[in-house]
């Protein structure tokens, strides 16, 4: 595979696209190890730097894939990427949810919500978990991280940007003194 940039990124991606219960940070542990560790395509600063990017940015967060496409292989790559990364689990989606549908209101259904529900979290606080370590903000960034998540349990209401706003304003003040 090595021959093939592209080749590389469809048969890297294709498969943590059918893993991506709970969306794109469920994968995000995934992705990070297969592009920075595996295949050595970024370094950590790159992956951060993309993670910020495509978390910024409208849409999905498996966009991330889009960009480490692109700086693999240029346009060609952002393209190839984009497809492992969402064709297969859209025909998934799509196909599962006829069958879904065909049998709404199975006792079955219920009970593979509920299983599912606990697998999704993992996956994206294993993302999170990896994202704060890579991040390289030391115990600030571990501290931001959790007195964020016990206000979200606690007010469900707030606003996840008024936390990114404070967690940006202690970094800054932090970073003055």
């Amino acid at each position: 595979m090595r021959d093939s940039p592209l080749l590389a990124l469809l048969v890297t991606f294709a498969p943590l696209s059918l893993a991506s219960i709970g969306g794109g940070l469920s994968i995000l542990s995934d992705i990070q190890h297969q592009s920075v560790d595996v295949h050595h395509w970024l370094t950590q600063a790159q992956f951060l730097d993309d993670f910020g990017i495509s978390r910024a940015a409208p849409g999905p967060s498996s966009l991330i894939v889009t960009l480490i496409g692109y700086q693999v292989a240029g346009w060609a790559g952002a393209i190839v990427a984009s497809i492992a990364i969402f064709l297969p689990s859209s025909v998934l989606v799509y196909g599962l949810a006829r069958i879904w549908r065909r049998y709404r209101g199975a006792p079955w259904q219920a009970k593979i919500e509920r299983g599912l529900a606990p697998i999704a979290a993992g996956l994206i606080l294993a993302g999170a978990l990896n994202v704060l370590r890579t991040a390289e903000g030391g115990w600030l960034a571990w501290a931001v991280a959790a007195g964020s998540t016990l206000l979200l349990l606690r007010h469900r209401a707030l606003s996840p940007f008024v936390l990114l706003g404070a967690g940006a304003a202690i970094f800054a003040v932090a970073n003055l003194v």
